[in-house]
């Protein structure tokens, strides 16, 4: 059987939604993403490079790099917790629902290693 695009659930070879709500969600979260993966990709990779160089940073002056490290992990939680944007192997192998609450997961483990980091280093380094 074939599985709806957006839910997964098990739906006729014609059709590639369960129902118009399904159809629905689905164009407004590439719509979504379509508008926002700029500014998505901007952040992500301002933050992939901010963690290695936090680290690095630390190495020599602690306070400022990991500042930076615990700034850099938080703003990555938060961005993909608010906008989820799974890659497309997520959204073929979990469809759309799933892929999303995965990431939003993820996001929030990112997030809370962020604050948490950021706690620690107030505690360290004031």
């Amino acid at each position: 059987m074939k599985k709806c695009d957006y839910c997964g659930k098990e739906i006729s070879y014609m059709e590639q939604y369960c129902d118009e709500n399904c159809h629905r969600k689905a164009l407004d979260f590439y719509q979504l993403q379509e508008k926002f993966s700029k500014l998505f990709s901007i952040v992500n990779i301002i933050c992939v490079f901010g963690i290695p160089i936090g680290i690095f940073i630390s190495t020599f002056a602690g306070a400022i790099g990991f500042t930076l490290l615990s700034f850099s992990v938080a703003v990555e939680g938060l961005i993909i917790v608010i906008l989820p944007f799974p890659v497309e192997n997520m959204i073929t192998s979990m469809k759309i629902k799933k892929a999303v609450n995965v990431t939003r997961l993820i996001g929030a483990g990112f997030l809370i290693l962020g604050i948490v980091l950021i706690i620690l280093d107030f505690i360290f380094y004031l």
